[in-house]
């Protein structure tokens, strides 16, 4: 239940009608700070779902053996530095809301990121956060609660952005789409997105 409500507070943060009327309402406060403010609730409102598992862990399903455990913790490093790449790749300063305090957009239409490794996989920091849970080298009654809800709510949350990026680039997105897997990229498939 908790998953469900952290959920949906994190998505009704994200509509695009909830960010229009607080910047009619805020006018140039909202648009330099939202995205910082996005992220701050969501991380403040994130530590104690995560606290659950930490206090409260329940059975230990499973613990992976070495040498697998090497092997998982490699595949999970992977996965950050994927994240680290994405991030940087799509500008960190505006990801975390920083660099709209310094300047704000001044409408000025976003470019749709189709190079680097968005032009293997539609969503590399969806991935890689599944699989740094996934990979979790000791899984208990409470993560797995935790994890089938991450993955159910980011499930949700790719198909409700890809409307929302469908929406905003049109035509583009849906070429784009069409070309690129959203979750698994498949090199042998095609040699990228060009």
């Amino acid at each position: 239940m908790a998953v469900v409500l952290w959920s949906a507070l994190h998505s009704l943060l994200a509509a695009d009608w909830l960010k229009a009327r607080l910047q009619r309402l805020l006018g140039g406060v909202a648009r330099r700070g939202y995205r910082l403010a996005y992220n701050l609730i969501t991380v403040l409102t994130l530590i104690p779902l995560l606290a659950v598992p930490a206090l409260q862990p329940g059975a230990v399903l499973y613990r992976i053996p070495a040498p697998w455990l090497l092997l998982t913790l490699a595949l999970q490093a992977l996965a950050a530095l994927l994240i680290a790449v994405a991030l940087l790749q799509t500008g960190l300063p505006a990801f975390l809301g920083l660099r709209q305090l310094v300047r704000p957009e001044r409408g000025a239409a976003p470019a749709l990121q189709v190079t680097g490794v968005y032009r293997w996989i539609r969503h590399p920091l969806y991935t890689a956060g599944l699989v740094i849970v996934w990979l979790t080298p000791v899984m208990t009654t409470s993560l797995l609660v935790l994890f089938i809800g991450f993955t159910i709510y980011i499930w949700i949350g790719s198909r409700i952005e890809e409307r929302r990026l469908e929406t905003e680039f049109g035509e583009a997105y849906r070429q784009y789409r069409n070309a690129v897997p959203g979750f698994l990229p498949m090199p042998w498939r095609r040699a990228g997105y060009s």
